[in-house]
């Protein structure tokens, strides 16, 4: 029998909320200085957020899903925190994402996940470059820090950019993008670097433990001083954090933001003055030419929190599907028996499970990183699936407004529902299935509102469509990774001919010279490729089938 493996400290949800009184952030919000984040009711719904993802890794019926192995140390960890090694740990992390987004509309702390697995891959990179380990020693020290006192981590990545027509070294203000300004600097007796600049979206900062500092671009040379990865304190001295308040937190809770008082997400301006950063927490600084990883770190970042946001929104997918079905049913209708609403359903349903089938794909796909045993999940299949969510998002509305009616947004207010002139009137002619009482019916169109088409709904949209990069962005990235020239190269070897002007056989697929062939099919890392065609890709399934969850509650 195997010995049980060590556990990692897993915290409650009321454990991480006492953690953040470790903390002193500098914080404002609505123009005001925060004096306790965790008691500051403007955050309240985003820390019940993060709470849930240490509540559930403390559930038995979850504890497969949330939780997680790292191979590393041997150490049972939150899933959120830990690094994939294979297929089946990036459909448990997508199965987990959903699981908690189901709940919460938005959980944050995968974040955590995503930026984590992008800078193991490029510290393992930035060593094999260099033929040295120190990169990756850093960062394991780190990451086990991180596992072993579960912490959350907020992802300092969007920089506030000034003049997008220019590079980061080129802009009017430094301070746009966050940048070294000073190398080998010593604080109390330990050497660091010293950072300042602004990171324009981070998403939960208040309530972070700390901040993972990020570029969010390839770096040029003479950009070396922008390409800063690091980890900083929450409360480091010099940052400053200006937020937007998570959720619609203070309005009843029973009335129509019945959802978004409960849970939410807030968002902030970083602003880093003169921030030391041990180099223990350093993982590269530009100098060494580390500068040239940059891209491929936002790269790494991006493919992972794509193939997550795919689970996060499928969540938010499901609480539609559900409210829509309720409100058929308190409307008075089956939609197995109204065509029209069935199709709407469907539709619904439908792009709910394309958008995560997507995400499936992309955890079978998937491979291991060149220079670190950290699982890939497959670009094009992890930015398609990213690209139908953040297109549909809209498409999500749509449908629930309309198999919900009008009723969602001209119900009189929820005080009405209380006022003894009106209220019992109301509760009469509202009413529509005799079977489903007033007050239930209400509820559901209120929940709608909230999701769809209030504060929350609005802010659903955005953050589907331009979180994790553009939608321009996601088909760049589509396009350079897709294998079109196999498929030319297919229909060439059917037509039995090349495509020159003349006649003459096309250029060898080989030949650079050729740009349309340079993807090809079984891979684009070597001639032959990392998998050759008809290659079974699921060899652990049975083992991804015992951790997954039996259906989808």
């Amino acid at each position: 029998m195997n010995a049980p493996h060590p556990t990692a400290l897993l915290m409650s949800g009321q454990d991480y909320r006492e953690s953040l009184r470790r903390y002193s952030p500098r914080v404002f919000l609505d123009g005001r200085l925060v004096t306790s984040v965790v008691d500051e009711p403007g955050f309240a719904p985003g820390i019940n957020a993060i709470g849930l993802t240490y509540d559930y890794a403390l559930k038995p019926e979850y504890a497969k899903l949330m939780t997680a192995v790292q191979a590393s140390s041997g150490k049972t960890v939150n899933r959120l925190t830990h690094i994939n090694t294979s297929a089946g740990d990036l459909l448990n992390k997508l199965e987990a994402v959903r699981l908690v987004c189901q709940e919460t509309g938005c959980a944050q702390r995968y974040l955590t996940h995503d930026a984590m697995n992008a800078i193991g891959q490029v510290t393992a990179r930035l060593d094999d470059a260099q033929g040295s380990t120190e990169h990756t020693a850093r960062f394991l020290n780190y990451l086990h820090q991180v596992q072993d006192e579960d912490l959350t981590l907020g992802v300092a990545m969007t920089d506030a950019k000034g003049d997008r027509s220019k590079h980061p070294h080129q802009q009017a203000n430094a301070d746009s993008y966050v940048h070294v300004v000073e190398r080998n600097a010593v604080r109390n007796g330990q050497r660091g670097i010293v950072i300042s600049g602004t990171k324009a979206i981070v998403t939960g900062a208040p309530y972070m433990h700390e901040l993972l500092v990020m570029p969010c671009r390839n770096m040029t040379q003479a950009d070396a001083d922008f390409a800063v990865c690091c980890a900083v304190p929450i409360d480091a001295p010099g940052l400053t954090i200006i937020a937007r308040p998570a959720g619609r937190p203070g309005e009843p809770e029973h009335g129509a933001a019945l959802f978004s008082s409960k849970y939410g997400q807030s968002t902030a301006v970083c602003m880093f003055d003169r921030v030391f950063v041990p180099m223990e927490r350093v993982f590269f600084d530009g100098s060494d030419n580390s500068w040239a990883h940059s891209g491929h770190l936002t790269y790494s970042y991006a493919t992972h929190h794509r193939h997550t946001c795919i689970g996060a929104r499928a969540g938010f997918g499901d609480l539609l599907i559900g409210a829509g079905a309720l409100m058929c049913e308190a409307n008075g209708f089956d939609p197995a028996k109204e065509s029209h609403l069935r199709e709407q359903m469907v539709e619904l349903i439908t792009i709910t499970e394309s958008f995560f089938a997507c995400g499936v794909a992309a955890s079978v796909y998937g491979k291991h990183d060149a220079h670190s045993k950290t699982y890939m999940p497959d670009p094009v299949f992890s930015n398609i699936g990213k690209l139908l969510l953040a297109t549909k998002i809209y498409d999500m509305h749509r449908i629930a407004h309309y198999v919900s009616g009008g009723l969602i947004v001209t119900l009189p207010g929820p005080d009405e529902d209380h006022n003894p002139e009106t209220g019992a009137k109301l509760s009469e002619v509202l009413r529509a299935n005799p079977d489903v009482p007033y007050e239930q019916r209400i509820q559901t169109a209120r929940f709608i509102e909230d999701l769809t088409a209030g504060y929350q709904g609005g802010w659903y949209s955005v953050i589907s469509l331009h979180g994790g990069g553009s939608p321009a962005a996601m088909k760049q990235e589509i396009y350079r990774n897709y294998p079109v020239g196999s498929k030319v190269e297919l229909v060439e070897r059917l037509l039995e001919r090349g495509i020159a002007a003349d006649g003459s056989p096309a250029p060898a697929p080989h030949d650079p010279a050729r740009a349309i062939t340079k993807n090809r099919q079984p891979g684009k890392c070597c001639d032959t490729g990392c998998t050759a065609p008809g290659t079974p890709v699921m060899v652990d399934l049975p083992t991804v089938e015992a951790t997954l969850p039996s259906k989808r509650s």
